[in-house]
């Protein structure tokens, strides 16, 4: 698979590290059945302002190797921070004690049928580089951010903050793959705090760091003031709102709460290492079983959530996952209707059911194991408008504030920053410290209206975090404006 590339973005990766790759690869003389390099090389530019005055401005850079080895149907890991061939050589023999050692306890001998040969380039799609700004005037455009945040005396803290990362990633193994990819990622949040006495109330640009896409300074743009000012005006008027109501009622999100809505009571669910009972020790299983798949209603026929490593401009779209898979748009749930997985070929194999490429590293030093990516619910065909008209008593909620959700993922409750209450098909009072309850099946068989595709929008994360040791990874998560009949809600003093 190989994406079409931008004209001021082309794939020019550095010629010496592919090289020393390349190298190394062929200098491995080990009694292994498959071997596999994957070379991470990450730069990250990172900018704040609190207050309109900057915080911090720094620069990074991480790169290393990841060695993989399969022997009689075991795989070892080795890692090192050089691309030098002979420390690259080392991490391949501790790799493969590794897999020796795995035999003891073996669970599910693999072959190399789940490292297929793979060959390809992907990289996002920029308009704007990451040469195009400097320093200075990035951390003018966060100070000025907060300038017209700042709207009141009673706001009293403004941030703003950018992060640029350039990430490079080389795959090649003994049968022959030979993948380079490069991901260009920002980030970007806002947001400001209001105070009146005992009364504390935050607003932000759509929920904490929620503006993470693939692309350059694009997604910084210079026309934010206006977004700024109303981000310090909403913190002001939560102030003096009412609190949200204790009732039972309809509830219309925001494609920005729907976002950690699908994060944690879609996506974590179907992570097949969780189903497996890898991931209770550190992060719980899930309450779906092996045999809920092409089986299970997970939600109404409205509900149809795709895994799609293909949109432009999503933070984590790609071409292949960390183990060379190639990635494709699939159904997760059609229609309600449970189908596949997030796992890996191991993961699979093990249950014996269909996943995606979605074995991921957080970075050349660990291992990839399942996560999430992209995970979007499809639009359906009904505006705001129409939407909203039909609903006679409701509350409308918008951007994340806080939530909970036990460790089989079954039962949540979540807190927004912003809500209105909807009455006779308009929205009409302010409520603050909005909050709603519910289990995930009762939760996604409530769904009754999902938005058009002018109401669908792109958000992200990249603060997912997994696995024993942790990898905080990046994924992307798009959803139309939806509601849901007889949902729980409360206000902050519940």
């Amino acid at each position: 698979m190989t994406s079409t590339l931008p004209p001021n973005l082309t794939l020019s990766p550095d010629q010496d590290l592919g090289q020393c790759l390349a190298q190394a690869l062929s200098s491995i003389d080990l009694p292994v059945d498959w071997v596999g390099l994957r070379g991470v090389r990450k730069r990250d530019s990172h900018y704040a302002v609190r207050d309109g005055k900057p915080q911090h401005n720094g620069r990074s850079l991480d790169q290393g190797v990841m060695v993989e080895v399969m022997v009689k149907g075991h795989i070892g890991y080795g890692a090192t921070n050089s691309f030098e061939p002979s420390r690259i050589l080392a991490a391949a023999a501790i790799a493969h004690q590794q897999a020796q050692a795995a035999q003891a306890w073996a669970i599910c001998p693999s072959t190399p049928v789940i490292r297929p040969k793979v060959t390809g380039r992907y990289a996002s799609p920029v308009r704007t580089a990451l040469s195009a700004l400097s320093p200075g005037d990035i951390n003018d455009l966060l100070v000025d951010l907060c300038e017209h945040m700042a709207v009141s005396d009673r706001i009293v803290q403004t941030v703003a903050t950018a992060v640029a990362t350039d990430h490079e990633t080389w795959f090649i193994s003994s049968n022959g793959s030979d993948v380079y990819q490069r991901l260009v990622l920002i980030q970007t949040h806002f947001g400001a705090t209001a105070q009146d006495g005992p009364v504390v109330q935050p607003r932000s640009h759509n929920g904490f760091r929620a503006h993470c896409y693939q692309g350059g300074w694009e997604y910084l743009p210079q026309t934010l003031q206006p977004e700024a000012r109303r981000i310090g005006e909403q913190a002001v008027e939560l102030l003096t709102a009412e609190d949200c109501p204790d009732t039972t009622t309809t509830l219309m999100l925001a494609p920005d709460q729907m976002m950690l809505q699908i994060h944690e009571s879609i996506g974590h669910p179907l992570e097949l290492d969780r189903i497996l009972g890898d991931e209770r020790n550190y992060a719980g299983g899930s309450f779906v079983k092996p045999s809920d798949f092409g089986t299970l209603q997970y939600g109404s026929p409205l509900m149809n959530i795709t895994f799609d490593p293909t949109v432009d401009h999503e933070f984590a779209s790609y071409a292949f996952d960390d183990t060379g898979a190639p990635a494709s748009r699939q159904h997760l749930i059609k229609d309600g209707t449970l189908l596949r997985g997030l796992g890996s070929l191991e993961s699979q194999t093990r249950l014996g059911v269909p996943g995606v490429a979605c074995a991921r590293a957080t970075s050349w030093n660990r291992p990839p194991i399942d996560r999430m990516a992209n995970i979007n619910l499809e639009p359906g065909h009904e505006s705001f408008d129409a939407m909203i008209s039909g609903i006679e008593h409701g509350v409308y909620m918008e951007a994340n504030r806080s939530w909970s959700i036990d460790d089989q993922r079954h039962k949540f409750q979540f807190g927004c920053e912003y809500a209105k209450l909807i009455e006779n098909g308009k929205l009409t009072r302010t409520l603050r410290n909005p909050n709603y309850r519910a289990t995930t099946p009762q939760f996604w068989h409530s769904l009754s209206h999902v938005g058009d595709r002018a109401t669908w929008e792109i958000y992200g994360t990249p603060f997912c975090g997994k696995g024993e040791p942790n990898q905080v990874i990046r994924v992307g998560h798009a959803s139309p404006v939806c509601v849901f009949d007889a949902i729980e809600v409360f206000g902050g003093a519940s």
